[in-house]
């Protein structure tokens, strides 16, 4: 039998700890059923492994006006909700088809406007557009009202706008960083923290500066220096300042990352669980990191789940980046959950259809699991043929310089060598202890270690020791 509250303990169930806490901090509500009904919703958000049912005592119909004004007040907080609207008014404004209503939101917005709003920019190009439409039709006192605004902020709106475009050039460096160790980044940290602490600046400005801090936090492990950023937008978003769930579920799947490389594991999987309760753009890559601490935590079954649970997105994805990611993470759910043949079967076909993606983008990643699964079904023969079909040691050679580069796979190759009878005991041997020297970083050998110990007995007993 279906709960007659399943319509509102589903919506509940989507909700984010900081709208709740926003919302408890900010309701005027009266009714004290209604007060216990917002605590209750709040509780269950912040416990994600845990649910407390709804009082089915209480009538049912609070709960859906509990609802209405849950959504309602998210929603008029919501930057993101009003970009759209504004984006929405620039092309009626542009095309002379404002409405009347759309107008009187927008002249009461200029009238109560208190800098800096998140898309200031947005709002100020609106303007520029409406003052135009104003002047031309004779509304003098409009007019007035908005010329005055965009004199006012032009150099607000400068300022802004060189630091938009100042970011853009400062990210070559930082992802490229990030992506291909081959610059550095550094020297951008104290410009990007005066971008973020600056009050005066726009919220959209000091977010971007705020995720390329991050990243070089990453680039350089300084974690303890990005948390401490994280830790005044946490508050941001309790006190409803520069929310949107989009920007909220990506807060959330950066403290994934963060607590991830602190070791914290714990709070990594309650933030990445929190990441994936909004579907968006970037949904599969916080799938995909939530996938990969539950692996690392060594729970196969819920990691298997989740990704399943995201095939549908994981198909219909154009970036192949998160693509790629997704089929790895799903090999290596199968494998741990004992399922080998059908990791090596799905690799085969998705290496058949996205050959040349693989090759361009995650090709290391890939091969690193998917050969994994080969290997593991004794299948030595076949993991020779890919080395040399797909020159796998000589693309990994090429590969070592980054760094977070794993020898897997040419232990593996070397190992399927061993298997065959193609070198002898002492031959392997050597090898291995030779690329075991190259894994010199603590990080390292704990991942190697791991990795190891993935391929389980298929080692020898020597190379384990």
């Amino acid at each position: 039998m279906r709960n007659r509250l399943q319509a509102f303990t589903d919506f509940t169930n989507q909700l984010l700890p900081h709208e709740t806490a926003y919302l408890l901090r900010t309701h005027r509500l009266e009714d004290q059923e209604r007060i216990a009904i917002l605590e209750r919703v709040d509780h269950n958000c912040r416990q994600i492994q845990q649910f407390t049912p709804y009082d089915p005592n209480i009538n049912k119909r609070k709960y859906h006006h509990l609802k209405l004004w849950i959504e309602e007040r998210l929603q008029s907080i919501d930057v993101d909700v009003q970009h759209d609207w504004l984006l929405q008014l620039e092309r009626k404004i542009m095309t002379d088809t404002i409405e009347p209503a759309d107008e009187k939101k927008l002249l009461k917005m200029v009238r109560r406007y208190e800098h800096p709003a998140y898309y200031f920019m947005k709002l100020y190009e609106v303007l520029q557009h409406y003052r135009h439409f104003l002047q031309i039709r004779l509304r003098y006192r409009d007019h007035k009202l908005v010329d005055d605004f965009v004199r006012s902020y032009a150099e607000q709106y400068d300022r802004s706008k060189k630091c938009y475009d100042h970011l853009h050039a400062i990210t070559q460096d930082v992802v490229g960083q990030y992506a291909e160790q081959s610059l550095q980044s550094d020297h951008w940290q104290d410009l990007l923290e005066g971008i973020f602490m600056d009050t005066d600046m726009d919220g959209l400005n000091r977010y971007l500066a705020l995720v390329r801090l991050t990243f070089i936090g990453f680039n350089y492990r300084n974690y303890d220096r990005v948390l401490q950023h994280f830790d005044q937008m946490d508050k941001a978003f309790t006190e409803g300042k520069h929310y949107s769930r989009r920007l909220l579920t990506n807060y959330y799947g950066n403290r994934l990352l963060l607590h991830s490389q602190r070791k914290e594991y714990e709070k990594a999987v309650y933030y990445g669980r929190l990441s994936v309760r909004a579907r968006n753009y970037d949904y599969l890559f916080y799938v995909n990191n939530l996938a990969a601490v539950l692996l690392r935590l060594n729970q196969r079954q819920q990691a298997l789940q989740l990704l399943q649970s995201a095939r549908e997105v994981a198909r219909e994805t154009v970036n192949p980046h998160n693509r790629i990611g997704y089929v790895a993470f799903y090999l290596e759910a199968l494998i741990k959950n004992g399922r080998t043949g059908q990791a090596e079967s799905y690799g085969d076909t998705y290496l058949r259809a996205y050959r040349k993606d693989i090759l361009r983008y995650r090709w290391h990643l890939f091969f690193t699991i998917y050969l994994q699964a080969i290997l593991l079904q004794g299948r030595y023969e076949k993991i020779l043929r890919l080395n040399r079909q797909y020159k796998l040691l000589e693309k990994d050679r090429d590969y070592s310089a980054k760094a977070s580069y794993l020898p897997s796979i040419p232990v593996m190759v070397d190992l399927a060598q061993w298997r065959e009878g193609n070198i002898t005991d002492e031959d392997f041997q050597h090898r291995f202890q030779r690329i075991r020297a190259l894994v010199s970083d603590g990080r390292k050998e704990e991942r190697f270690r791991r990795f190891c110990e993935d391929l389980g007995n298929l080692l020898p007993v020597l190379v384990n020791s």
